[in-house]
């Protein structure tokens, strides 16, 4: 979570929505990593989960992530959620609940719907104070 802090981070300094993702192997090895960019590239769907996972299927040579774990420092949208999903992310770990757009558990979840064909393991609340507080400031200094 602390190299998802580090991509908030970035996208806080560049103006962004401050949501940082990173995609790693099963054992840890983290070989993506993206900050929100809508702004950046004019993009609605240029999210940080999105990035990252773009990124990911460059680098594996397929859509498909099986036995990966992504980790995002606020829950996932529907759109993210849909796009984890369809690349059959094993484990997504994330910050801070998102109570008005958090597909994982908040205001829909996803992951649990028996009605889809893939499962997602969740884990929420990681350096929870950490990502909360970096929206926080974030939408208090743009108010």
């Amino acid at each position: 979570m602390k190299w998802a802090l580090q991509e908030a981070g970035e996208g806080f300094r560049c103006g962004e929505v401050p949501v940082g993702a990173v995609l790693a192997r099963s054992d840890g090895e983290v070989f993506a990593r993206a900050c929100n960019q809508p702004i950046r590239f004019n993009d609605p769907t240029a999210h940080a989960e999105i990035l990252a996972l773009r990124e990911g299927a460059r680098i594996c040579g397929n859509y498909r992530m099986v036995e990966t774990i992504l980790v995002v420092t606020i829950e996932p949208c529907l759109m993210c959620m849909g796009a984890i999903m369809n690349a059959r992310v094993s484990h997504l770990v994330f910050g801070a609940r998102d109570p008005k757009g958090g597909a994982a558990g908040s205001l829909y979840n996803f992951a649990a719907d028996r009605r889809l064909n893939h499962r997602i393991r969740v884990t929420s609340g990681v350096l929870e104070d950490e990502c909360k507080s970096l929206m926080q400031n974030f939408f208090r200094m743009r108010r």
